[in-house]
């Protein structure tokens, strides 16, 4: 079956944000009166919503911390995030690749919409992307598959069409539960050994494969 549409991830799947997410964190937890978490300790927990990476990093389940972590991390990434964050290069030619191709294309982030198109507005890739959902826009955060549902159901795209590329294991168990096919990024913290193991595909060195990968599916 032909792949109509290709959605993303967006943090250390289309964009390195890594710089800008490890000092929002750091900044959230010194604020708070935590020690700053290094950032090896960070870099899994990249994309996850921001209450979740609260409790991964201090090991506090209780929600009103959470809450306030986010709310400093936000008002410092409203200073450094947009700045700090860096399109991969391969990612403007395999949009453009994906639209020679009549692809749609979408991304699926638990970042704020608002900032997701601030940074494709600095890259001048705003126009490449059909639809954004943001974590705003849903109340379930991936693994729910809520923000991809969402998704396919604005481009008008079904499950079965549909190709997700993310970084994360949260992106292959969205992906997963929306009926939607899954390619694994290697820019995260999951290497293509690990996508393996866990028996996903997954390009072997950068998005740019992505494009090889739609081909051969819709043969």
């Amino acid at each position: 079956m032909d792949i109509d549409a290709v959605i993303f991830d967006f943090d250390l799947t289309l964009a390195d944000s890594s710089a800008g997410i490890i000092d929002c964190t750091q900044h959230a937890l010194r604020e708070l009166g935590h020690d700053a978490a290094a950032s090896e300790q960070i870099r899994p927990v990249i994309g996850l919503p921001l209450q979740t990476m609260f409790h991964a990093l201090t090991a506090d389940d209780r929600p009103e911390p959470a809450d306030e972590f986010a709310r400093r991390f936000v008002a410092r990434a409203d200073e450094v995030m947009v700045a700090s964050t860096k399109i991969y290069p391969e990612v403007p030619g395999l949009l453009a690749r994906l639209r020679e191709r009549g692809v749609a294309t979408a991304i699926v982030s638990s970042k704020f919409r608002y900032r997701i198109e601030a940074i494709l507005d600095v890259a001048d890739l705003r126009a490449s992307i059909d639809v954004i959902v943001g974590g705003e826009d849903v109340q379930r955060h991936k693994p729910d598959p809520e923000g991809l549902v969402l998704a396919l159901s604005r481009l008008d795209v079904p499950a079965s069409s549909a190709l997700y590329v993310g970084d994360h294991a949260v992106d292959a168990q969205a992906a997963e539960r929306a009926g939607t096919r899954f390619v694994g990024a290697v820019s995260g913290t999951t290497s293509f050994d690990a996508w393996s193991s866990l028996g996903k595909d997954a390009v072997r060195r950068d998005l740019g494969e992505l494009v090889d990968i739609v081909r051969r599916r819709a043969s």
